[in-house]
This record gives C-alpha cells, sequence and structure tokens, in this order.
C-alpha cells in the first residue's frame, strides 16, 4: 500500500486550509452557491437533491483497517452513521453539513485520505482490478501503475480544467474485472508477444452515459517507461480539440467518434514525437521505489487449509454457500480473497453502516493483514485469508450483517443512489434493487440462476454502470411517472458490450416480473450452468427475450421460438 510522505502530507494540509477559507466566506455570504460551486467541486463536495454529498478517493480501492475505522467514526460523527461505497471504488457521504466538511477532510488527512479530484472536469480517481496482486492470473500487479497514473495527474497543471470529467482504469489480467474498455483510458498491462516484454494495451475513448461506447485500442502495445509521455500526448490532444460549447458532447469518447479513430491516433502520435520524453516519464529507480510499496506480503502456503475449510463446510450449509460464492483463488497455496457483500436482501447496495466498517476493520486486522479493498460491484473485500481461517471469519461476519452470500449472483446488484438521493436523478434506483433482491432472495434459487450481471441507474449519466449489464436497468421519469428501460447483453470485461435495449419502458411495480420472465426464459434456454447470461442474449438474440414484457404487463404472447 502507498505510504504518503512529507510532500504528499503538506500538500494535503495546505488543500485543506484553503477550503477551511473557502467554507467560511461561503457561510458567512461573501461567497454566492455560484461562485462557491468550483471551489467545492475542487474538494469533492456536490449539493445533492436534499443536502450536500461529499466524495472520498479511495485510490485503487486500496484500504487499511486505520482508514476504514476513521470512515466509521465520520459517518457516525458528522453523517447519519453509514456510507455509501460507489462503482469507481470511492466513499461517499450523503448528508454531512458544510460547516464540518472542512473538520472531516482534516480527520482524513490524518489518516493519508483525501477529496482531492473526485469531482471537477479533472483526471479522476484511478482506478484497478481489486484482486489486484492477489490473482494468479494477472501479468503484474496494477497498483504501481495506477499510483504512477496517480502521482502525474494529482494538480496536473495543464489537466486540470479539461473539456469534462477523465477516468483511467488499470488491469494486470486478462480477465477484465476493472470494467477498462469504459473508461476514457483503459490499461491492460500485458506481454509483448514476441519480446516477452511487459507493456501496456492502450484504449481511449470509453464511457458510459448519454452515448454510451466501447473503448477503442490506440496502441497495441507501449513500452512502460513511456506511459506517460503517451498519457500527457492523449491528454493534450483532447484537451485542446475535445469540445467545450455542448457538455453532452464533451468527452473524449465523443471526439475519438468524430475524429475517427485513425485520424486520432495520428494526431496523438504526433503529439507524443513532439514531448521530450524523459522529461514526462520516470526511470527505474522511481518505478521501483513505488512498486515496492505494494511487495506482495509474506504468506506462507498452507497446503493443508483447503482439507481443514472443505471439512468444516460440509457440516455448515450456511458456511458452504458463502464459500462457494464468495471467495476469489490467491495466488499463495491455502489462502483467499474474501468477498465481503454489502448487498444483504432488502437493503441500499453499496452502504456499510459505521458499526460494519469499524467490525470489518477488526476482522481484516485479525485475518487480511489489516487490509481492504473496494470493488466495482460496491462490495468490500479481505484480499488475504487463510482458508482454514474463513469458518471463523463467517461465524464474526454474521453478527455485523455481512456474511451474506450473494458474490456475483443475481442479488450482488449494482446500483447507483437514485432519486432518493441524487439531483440529477430521473427516477428511484434503490428501491427497485431492493425489490428484486427479495423477489429473488432464495440462496438455492440464486445459486441455480448463477452470474447474471443486474445493474441500475437512476438516470442516463449511467453511474450504476447499467450499459455494461446483462440485464440493464434505466430509471426515467415520463409524463411524471417513473419508467424503466431494460437493457440486455452487456458486458464489462475486455469482450465489453453495451447492452441492447428490450423494448419499451416500464412502471417501477413491473420490474421485478419483467426479471423474473427473463430469468424464466433464460432458465430454459441456455444449454448448461457454465452459459451465463449475456452469453445466451449474444446467441439467441435480444429478440428471443421480448415476449417477457408482455408477460410481466399481463398481455398474451407467443412462445420465444
Amino acid at each position: 500500500m502507498y505510504r504518503y510522505d512529507e510532500f504528499d502530507a503538506a500538500i494535503v494540509a495546505d488543500r485543506v486550509a484553503q477550503f477551511r477559507a473557502q467554507v467560511e466566506r461561503r457561510l458567512s455570504g461573501q461567497l454566492t452557491e455560484e461562485e462557491f460551486k468550483p471551489l467545492r467541486l475542487q474538494n469533492g463536495v456536490y449539493l445533492q437533491l436534499h443536502a450536500y454529498m461529499l466524495r472520498i478517493a479511495i485510490p485503487y480501492g486500496t484500504l487499511s483497517s486505520r482508514q476504514l475505522r476513521r470512515l466509521a467514526e465520520i459517518a457516525e460523527r458528522y453523517d447519519r452513521g453509514y456510507g455509501h461505497f460507489t462503482t469507481r471504488q470511492n466513499l461517499q457521504f450523503n448528508w454531512p453539513s458544510l460547516v464540518d466538511v472542512p473538520e472531516i477532510l482534516e480527520k482524513l488527512a490524518e489518516v493519508e485520505m483525501h477529496c482531492i479530484q473526485t469531482s471537477g472536469n479533472c483526471i479522476r480517481n484511478v482506478t484497478a482490478d481489486h484482486f489486484a496482486g492477489v490473482a494468479g492470473d494477472e501479468v503484474e500487479d496494477p497498483r504501481p501503475t495506477a499510483e504512477l497514473v496517480r502521482q502525474w495527474s494529482t494538480f496536473h497543471p495543464e489537466f486540470a480544467f479539461l473539456p469534462r470529467k477523465f477516468k483511467i482504469a488499470v488491469t494486470g489480467s486478462p480477465q477484465d474485472r476493472a470494467a477498462t474498455m469504459v473508461h476514457d483510458i483503459g490499461l491492460v498491462i500485458r506481454r509483448h508477444p514476441d519480446s516477452g516484454e511487459i507493456g501496456y494495451r492502450i484504449s481511449v475513448g470509453g464511457g458510459l452515459g448519454r452515448t454510451p461506447m466501447i473503448g477503442r485500442v490506440i496502441r497495441d502495445f507501449l513500452p512502460k517507461q513511456k506511459l506517460l509521455a503517451y498519457l500527457e500526448a492523449v491528454l493534450r490532444v483532447y484537451n485542446a480539440e475535445g469540445r467545450r460549447d455542448n457538455k453532452y458532447k464533451a468527452r473524449i469518447k465523443i471526439l475519438v467518434h468524430e475524429t475517427g479513430l485513425e485520424e486520432f491516433r495520428a494526431l496523438v502520435e504526433a503529439e507524443y514525437a513532439g514531448l521530450d520524453g524523459p522529461s514526462v516519464d520516470v526511470g527505474d529507480r522511481e518505478r521501483a521505489r513505488i512498486a515496492a510499496y505494494f511487495a506482495p506480503p509474506a504468506l506462507e502456503a498452507r497446503p493443508q487449509a483447503q482439507a481443514v475449510l472443505d471439512r468444516v463446510a460440509a457440516r455448515d450449509a450456511d458456511l458452504a454457500a458463502f464459500v462457494a460464492n464468495n471467495l476469489f483463488p490467491h495466488r499463495v497455496e491455502g489462502h483467499a480473497a474474501v468477498t465481503i457483500s454489502l448487498k444483504p436482501m432488502g437493503a441500499p447496495p453499496g452502504d456499510a453502516t459505521a458499526d460494519q466498517m469499524r467490525a470489518l476493520a477488526d476482522l481484516a486486522d485479525g485475518f487480511s493483514l489489516g487490509e481492504i479493498r473496494v470493488s466495482h460491484e460496491q462490495n468490500l473485500i479481505l484480499p488475504h485469508v487463510a482458508l482454514d481461517e474463513v469458518p471463523a471469519l463467517h461465524a464474526a461476519l454474521g453478527p455485523a450483517g455481512l456474511a451474506t452470500a450473494n458474490a456475483g449472483l443475481i442479488t450482488d446488484i449494482i446500483a447507483c443512489p437514485g432519486l432518493d438521493y441524487c439531483a440529477l436523478a430521473t427516477a428511484r434506483s434503490i428501491p427497485i434493487a431492493q425489490a428484486i433482491a427479495e423477489r429473488f432472495a432464495d440462496p438455492a434459487r440464486q445459486a441455480l440462476i448463477g452470474s447474471v450481471g443486474l445493474k441500475i441507474s437512476g438516470c442516463i449519466n449511467a453511474c450504476g454502470h447499467h450499459h455494461v449489464g446483462g440485464i440493464g436497468i434505466l430509471g426515467l421519469e415520463k409524463n411524471g411517472i417513473e419508467n424503466y428501460q431494460i437493457t440486455l447483453g452487456g458486458d464489462p470485461g475486455l469482450d465489453a458490450s453495451i447492452g441492447e435495449r428490450l423494448g419499451p419502458g416500464v412502471a417501477a411495480q413491473q420490474v421485478p416480473d419483467v426479471v423474473e420472465a427473463l430469468i424464466a426464459l433464460y432458465l430454459a434456454e441456455r444449454q448448461s450452468s457454465a452459459e451465463g447470461f449475456t452469453d445466451v442474449v449474444r446467441r439467441r438474440g435480444v429478440a428471443f427475450f421480448k415476449p417477457a414484457l408482455t408477460q410481466a404487463q399481463g398481455e398474451p404472447s407467443d412462445a420465444a421460438a
């Protein structure tokens, strides 16, 4: 885990002091809300539907137990006793008072956290695979790259006022768990097929929202030492050529689309060729210094641990389900990364109470070397758990309400805060997620269905990533009534796809029935339990599933052919 040095501490402390003075001026009336807005956005403060919202950066989704305890303290003292983990590996507090925000920022700074560049038209929090450094399939741990990019992009004077917000994701695995293809820039660490050299495949122009697009590969292989210069070239072209006259057409995806990939690539390559690379990139020594912060923990192989866990799980059905769904193989024998689901039946997805954060911090110290990860699925992860200690961990999670065994299943729903909180939302997301989860609450049924990838957004900004859901649900307002569009066949991985609209939108109360009918068609059609929902959509087409709409609305329909 990266450790702040004295320069980081000084920068963040100065920023907090500046913002404290700005808040005082706003509260005294010296600044209007319009004048204050750009200042608060630079410090992660949004004005939501009912109150201010504070977004806290969690770079590449890595937290220490000390930091999680501080988040619990802030939730309890300054908010309403909980926080919301997002699809960008951040944490949001939905109810802070503006007068308290500078003090919250001070308390965050004490544990090496901040809210810098979590909003505004700048390079946002750099995200990565939540199983980074754990997964046996990765070419290289992506966190040192993410940290390098974070340091380069923080307070970059040329990119503080881009045409629009800018998001970068990094994965070191061929199983893309960082959704790189729907980011403005996606970095995939790979080996050169001929030389074996480690470098990057770079995609540009991905993004969701009003105009969803899959990123396009601009460089199939870039040597590691050239990364920052190439990113600098991409950002310079975007900063110079991106539209500023229309915020809906200001993202780099629109520039790439309207310019054309080949012409855009030529602009980037020309800019890149004109850069003094050594003045931008860092040398091997600096890369090694950063990488040393992410050295693998000294875990010893435990060859008997799996047998111990199997024996205990054979006598405990709840533990067996937890093991089947919430464990991810660790590269060190006898260990696993354990997903802690923040999706108990009927609860808002991604929320964790102060008590739960505190309990999980204690469990991280006891079972996972004090480390926690935040996933893009709005769950938390203990990355270094010995298999023979999983029964004890599971027993401790239960009293905290954190033992839900649904990671990756249909009730592991991604959802934005929606109209319950967000000023931009046009419909509710949380009640829809709750209703679907309750409909499919039976554990045996969830296990039968398997992975679906259900994602819900409360507006076209797509914070719930509905476009890349196997089943995507988009809430809109139609004639003063909440209306929900269903899309099918989305995928956030390297073989990414945007879901296709199923048909006309449906009323809120009909959404669970539509999902029910979709799942029934899927189960009847799939050729094996290994064929996922999106696999069937790709094989049969969206038309095969259209009877789900009429069936849910109580209208007669022909059976799907």
